[in-house]
């Protein structure tokens, strides 16, 4: 790491080498194929899990390391550090798709759908957005229709991470007209009639993360499958929110900090004029400005992680900490492909995957403008 960051319990720091070793072994050889094919092998998610990396953050009792919240944003980090923002993406798609189960769900649910994805057996996707409501959640229009034993949920997602190959989809619907009290969580399993990935999606970044549009014509789903009571999906998606926008703050520092260190790297080697362009006052004062904006980021985005983990409800502060990350994540990453010049532009060189990649970041989890009406009423205002 080339920049400091506050120390965590021993716990967290062998964590940390974990996945590193990971990142380093299993992702960052073939982090560049996997990116220019758009996928990656799905026994990826097996070793993962072996390595313990997709049950850290979850309880001992559906088969998790014990964890806290903590583990699961250090595994984003250092994951990123394999050089393809679209793998990590993937691989943590249970991070948003599980937790309304643990919230809601029963025991049994929790074997059924938590334990053999932790376990690296099945792979799990959340699906929130739709073509027409994305970060208004209020607005979703996908319906779930009781009809005795069982609902009949018709409607489309978009957007949907982990989409195309999801052997299960934690689904929103609208079980009554009430903005928010009418919205319920249910687990749709791929082999349910009437449920169909309608498209992979191509994206601006993160490659080889699957993304995908999925259709809901009449899908049977039993009452067994719906979690908690009907109307119980909104006050969850709220927790759900929190972890997952302070995940994308931490990409975002990331982001920004491997970038960083990649323009390091290659104004120190490269030459021009007769010395190295890191000699340059130009270079070396935008290269401390870029460490300056990557290091304030990531200290707001530990010091709120750390209150977050420890039982505080920051809806302001997280906003704060993933809208300024994002932005640094751009500006760094935009100034690093400046400085490597023409070969920041080419599609072999990392900066130029994590410029792209960088865009997503005040997009997903919920636009900058609306974590600004967070912010703001966070302020009183």
């Amino acid at each position: 790491m080339l920049l400091s960051a506050p120390p965590l319990s021993e716990s967290h720091e062998l964590f940390r080498k974990t996945c590193l070793r990971f990142a380093e072994e299993h992702i960052a050889p073939f982090a560049v194929e996997w990116e220019e094919a758009g996928t990656f092998p799905r026994e990826l998610y097996r070793l993962a899990a072996q390595a313990g990396l997709m049950s850290a953050s979850f309880p001992e009792a559906v088969g998790g390391g014990g964890g806290d919240l903590l583990h699961s944003l250090v595994a984003a980090e250092s994951l990123l550090r394999g050089g393809s923002s679209g793998v990590v993406a993937s691989l943590g798609s249970l991070g948003i798709a599980l937790p309304p189960v643990m919230y809601l769900g029963t025991d049994e649910q929790r074997e059924r759908f938590v334990r053999p994805t932790l376990a690296g057996e099945t792979i799990a996707a959340l699906a929130i957005t739709e073509p027409g409501t994305g970060s208004d959640v209020a607005g979703i229009t996908t319906r779930a229709e009781r009809h005795g034993e069982d609902y009949l949920i018709t409607g489309n997602k978009l957007f949907i991470t982990s989409g195309v190959r999801a052997d299960f989809i934690t689904v929103l619907a609208r079980t009554s007209p009430d903005k928010h009290a009418g919205l319920t969580f249910f687990m749709v399993e791929r082999t349910m009639p009437g449920f169909q990935v309608s498209r992979a999606l191509k994206k601006t970044g993160w490659w080889a993360s699957d993304t995908a549009e999925l259709s809901f014509d009449g899908v049977r789903v039993p009452a067994a499958n719906r979690l908690g009571d009907e109307g119980s999906g909104f006050v969850a998606l709220m927790q759900n929110f929190q972890s997952e926008r302070l995940a994308l703050a931490f990409y975002g520092h990331a982001t920004a900090e491997i970038a960083l260190e990649d323009a390091l790297a290659y104004t120190k080697e490269r030459r021009a004029f007769g010395r190295p362009v890191a000699g340059f006052q130009v270079t070396r004062h935008k290269l401390a400005h870029m460490a300056t904006q990557v290091q304030a980021a990531k200290t707001l985005d530990y010091a709120v992680a750390q209150r977050v983990a420890a039982g505080e409800y920051l809806v302001g502060e997280v906003s704060m900490a993933k809208n300024f990350a994002s932005e640094v994540a751009q500006r760094v990453c935009y100034d690093a492909v400046q400085l490597l010049g023409g070969m920041g532009y080419m599609r072999e060189t990392r900066a130029e995957r994590l410029s792209r990649d960088a865009r997503l970041l005040p997009i997903g989890g919920g636009t900058t403008e609306i974590m600004n009406e967070i912010i703001a009423k966070s302020l009183g205002l």
